[in-house]
């Protein structure tokens, strides 16, 4: 368990204390965007690894159990993660001025368009979503460490991101800032946007719905384990 949490706590302090701080910028400013990103990269991949070999590590050892799947929550769940994919999969392959190197988005007379009008960071709220959706049906410590961890960055994440935006692109970011929201559809809800769904593209949907059903399946095989309810 003390690998995890070392693990989870890297995971944060990578991503919350150097992406998307001043520091960030001062590295930036010494060895240039490209390499920092290249070394931002590897680092991200290799400690998301280390904590899921930790994870899986965790099981076997002492693991403290706080509550129980039901059948209702392993439905809620399902429900959850499928609106989890529906966010990430489209907000991915949406061009968005938030994401790594797009932000010359913001130039097409078109920036605001799609998922964008929902939110301005559909993937980490996907992400939010999915981990909230497993926190549901594991309430082991592990999992509360591993989709906490996760959890905590696909909210504070927004957060960090719009800052770095602003500090690069000023009027220009709060232009964009202005006509969007990091929470789903509270720009739609406080009449700063309009909902068109026939923007995100059926196909970025239909993926979404492919890809969330494949993994539904392949579960047990993955992970060892089915999300399907089993009453």
């Amino acid at each position: 368990m003390t690998t995890l949490v070392a693990a989870a706590a890297v995971f944060l302090l990578i991503h919350l204390l150097i992406s998307g701080t001043r520091l960030r910028d001062a590295i930036t400013g010494a060895i240039g965007q490209g390499p920092y990103m290249a070394i931002f990269s590897l680092a991200s991949i290799g400690v998301l690894t280390w904590m899921g070999f930790a994870y899986a590590g965790a099981h076997r050892g002492p693991n403290p159990i706080y509550w129980a799947a039901t059948p209702a929550t392993e439905w809620i769940q399902l429900g959850v993660t499928f609106v989890a994919f529906l966010l990430a999969v489209p907000g991915l392959a949406t061009p968005n001025p938030t994401s790594v190197r797009q932000e010359a988005t913001l130039e097409r007379p078109d920036a605001i368009k799609g998922m964008l009008r929902i939110t301005r960071h559909p993937f980490l709220c996907g992400v939010a979503l999915w981990a909230a959706g497993h926190l549901m049906v594991n309430g082991d410590l592990a999992s509360l460490i591993l989709f906490g961890t996760l959890l905590i960055l696909a909210i504070v994440g927004p957060l960090s991101i719009d800052a770095k935006r602003r500090r690069a692109l000023g009027p220009t970011w709060d232009a964009f800032a202005a006509q969007t929201s990091a929470v789903p559809f509270a720009a739609i809800a406080q009449g700063r946007q309009t909902l068109k769904l026939g923007e995100i593209g059926w196909w970025r949907l239909g993926l979404a719905i492919v890809i969330w059903a494949a993994l539904v399946w392949a579960h047990p095989m993955l992970f060892g384990v089915s999300p399907l309810p089993v009453g």
